[in-house]
């Protein structure tokens, strides 16, 4: 029979009030806190207690305070180079795997718990998780949202208050609530970066 501690990662029911799992939680949380309390200037500071706070975080990476994580981002996974503005929430009772040169808009929620709709279930505490894969040189415009177990591919653009409910491919502009796909990243995006303004050709690879 698998722990509590083990159904945070199984996609399994499980009640998140068991003790032991609290207990290891609340350490994760307070050094969360101390990250959140740090001033503007001490920026080094901040870049050591996310190496201590975060499963995995890659070189060049910036996280702009309040951060806020459920398991203090023991959970989370960044590559290289990841950006997160004010507010960004990562849910993470269980993996948030985020890829090199990421972009995440104000307050942007990754959240990989969920609740059964059966109300006796929910009213009992029961609560499942599944991880949230996201690609390489995404960017989320503000106030997005991704649900429990979706996968982003690369080179996707998330407008802002988008609600991402499916997976989404690689390379594609996606908006709305539920998040669609609206096109491809194209040729012209090659062009212009914001409404019709001409990118430098020296800029471009």
């Amino acid at each position: 029979m698998t722990t509590n501690n083990q159904r945070l990662h199984t996609g399994e029911l499980y009640l998140p009030n068991d003790a032991a799992l609290e207990k290891e939680q609340f350490s994760y949380l307070d050094q969360l806190y101390d990250f959140n309390q740090t001033r503007p200037s001490e920026m080094t500071k901040r870049q050591v207690l996310l190496q201590k706070m975060l499963a995995a975080i890659g070189p060049n990476c910036y996280v702009e305070p309040p951060f806020h994580s459920n398991w203090g981002g023991h959970h989370v996974h960044f590559g290289t180079g990841v950006y997160a503005n004010f507010n960004l929430t990562c849910v993470d009772d269980t993996h948030i795997y985020v890829g090199d040169h990421v972009m995440f808009g104000p307050n942007v929620t990754l959240a990989t718990a969920g609740h059964p709709i059966l109300p006796s279930l929910r009213e009992r505490g029961y609560q499942y998780n599944a991880p949230i894969h996201i690609g390489d040189n995404c960017w989320f415009g503000a106030g997005a949202i991704v649900l429990p177990g979706i996968t982003v591919g690369k080179n996707v653009v998330v407008g802002a208050g988008s609600v991402v409910t499916k997976d989404l491919p690689a390379n594609v502009v996606a908006v709305g609530n539920p998040a669609r796909i609206l096109r491809p990243v194209n040729e012209h995006d090659r062009q212009t970066y914001f409404k019709h303004r001409p990118i430098d050709p020296k800029l471009l690879n």
